[in-house]
């Protein structure tokens, strides 16, 4: 299965995701950067902070595979289906 990395973008600040995920493949990455955000967001005194965050989201070699706004991921409904490719 493929590994797929989730970095916090702040403004010029990146939080590098070390580890990645196996998941498998980008929708399924769409997916699990939903729940990230929504996990992030969930906290009220770190919301205003992260609406302009995104995530981007890159495969081992370093290719980004989707970029996903804070902003975005909290104005989807939770049963929403990934963008086509």
């Amino acid at each position: 299965m493929p590994r797929y990395f989730f970095n916090t973008h702040i403004g010029d600040d990146v939080i590098t995701d070390l580890n990645g995920e196996e998941l498998r493949d980008p929708d399924h990455a769409w997916e699990a950067s939903r729940a990230i955000i929504r996990a992030m967001m969930s906290d009220p005194k770190n919301q205003a902070r992260l609406m302009a965050a995104s995530l981007v989201v890159t495969d081992e070699s370093g290719e980004v595979v989707l970029e996903y706004p804070f902003a975005e991921a909290l104005a989807l409904p939770q049963d929403t289906d990934p963008p086509p490719h």
